[in-house]
């Protein structure tokens, strides 16, 4: 949840990987819940380390997955190095998702 100016992890991840990949459709949905004994969420004090990604855009055509893959690791290089722990990401083109 946001408070008082500041973007939750969620709302940060979205805006960037929108902003970047122009995305048609981007689903980011907050899963640490189901992981609220992992290790990673008692080190960082955090409850915002494990996400669900889904992302449309067309700038994924001509890449294969471990480019797709590699392009949202890399926008969220920050968010990885700040307390982020696992990211689940699914990644087509409008077509491969039938838009």
């Amino acid at each position: 949840m946001a408070s008082r100016g500041v973007l939750s992890r969620a709302a940060r991840m979205k805006t960037r990987l929108q902003s970047a990949l122009e995305a048609t459709l981007i689903e980011v949905e907050d899963v640490s819940h189901q992981h609220a004994g992992h290790a990673a969420v008692r080190e960082t004090g955090t409850n915002e380390t494990h996400f669900n990604v889904k992302i449309v855009s067309g700038k994924f055509d001509g890449q294969n997955l471990v480019k797709r893959h590699r392009m949202v690791y890399e926008l969220l290089s920050d968010e990885l190095q700040s307390g982020l722990h696992a990211l689940s990401i699914v990644a087509k083109t409008p077509k491969e998702a039938g838009m």
